[in-house]
């Protein structure tokens, strides 16, 4: 009897309103339907929150094909403005380095930037995955030592700002206002990072767009890293490649003798400080 005081209830009221029945059971079958897409605004939720903001449609689709999620750049925007999330994106800085890369000072000149490395695991198929790794450390342009680095699985800004944080606290001792160079990456734009720069009174420099030769001690640091222990080897997890990497930058900054330095990173740092 309920059913057909409803069903009487909602004909008077089509009726009234002119509106095709059609229409309105085609339109309350799409509301009474489950969202497909409920996981995967989940996860582009929680990578736009890990990233405070700073992520676009373009990086957060980067982002998802990392963990091994598919998803075209299109559908990414869509549901970002379903969600309300806008990726913003600082200013660029001044390129203040302009390759005046020499100092004879310690902890003066600071540059940075990401690289990428593969490894391989096994699915459980046991077919090879390809997976990422990836390593974000602070050189001092003085002698090219390592003074702080990250290593994660996907790029992320936590990383990034926990090496800086580290770079700052070491380079603390420097009796000349610092200058930390990058290139103009999304995470260098962020206000975070910027903000942590100006309230310890340091300079930001950007190299310019597309000109990694405004990074070449970042650029020569990486290539001569992937040389050493990357190239022509095959790692089979994140620890191991990870485990690599951490013993070939100790070796680098303690005992690897730099060609125009005559000595290692570390090593000079010491001699010209005593």
């Amino acid at each position: 009897m309920h059913e057909l005081r409803s069903e009487f209830r909602l004909t008077i009221l089509l009726q009234a309103t002119k509106f095709p029945k059609a229409t309105y059971m085609y339109w309350q079958k799409r509301f009474e339907q489950k969202n497909p897409n409920a996981s995967l605004e989940k996860k582009i939720q929680k990578i736009f929150d890990e990233h405070q903001g700073n992520y676009g449609y373009r990086r957060i689709q980067l982002a998802l094909k990392a963990q091994g999620i598919k998803v075209n750049q299109k559908k990414v925007r869509r549901i970002m403005g379903k969600l309300g999330l806008k990726g913003t994106i600082g200013r660029v800085a001044k390129n203040l380095i302009h390759r005046r890369f020499y100092t004879s000072i310690p902890h003066q000149k600071v540059t940075t930037d990401t690289s990428e490395f593969k490894y391989y695991e096994r699915d459980k198929n046991k077919q090879l995955v390809i997976k990422k790794l990836y390593l974000d450390p602070f050189l001092d342009m003085f002698n090219g030592e390592i003074l702080a680095y990250r290593l994660s699985e996907r790029p992320n800004a936590k990383a990034i700002m926990d090496a800086q944080k580290e770079a700052m606290d070491r380079t603390d001792d420097c009796p000349y206002r610092r200058t930390f160079h990058s290139d103009q990456g999304w995470a260098y734009q962020m206000k975070a990072y910027k903000k942590q720069l100006i309230k310890q009174n340091i300079f930001q420099s950007m190299s310019r767009k597309g000109n990694c030769f405004d990074n070449s001690p970042m650029e020569n640091f990486f290539g001569l890293l992937k040389q050493e222990m990357y190239y022509g080897v095959t790692y089979a997890s994140f620890k191991q490649l990870k485990q690599a990497i951490e013993d070939w930058i100790h070796y680098y900054n303690h005992h690897r003798i730099k060609t125009k330095l005559g000595c290692s990173p570390i090593q000079y740092r010491e001699q010209m400080t005593a």
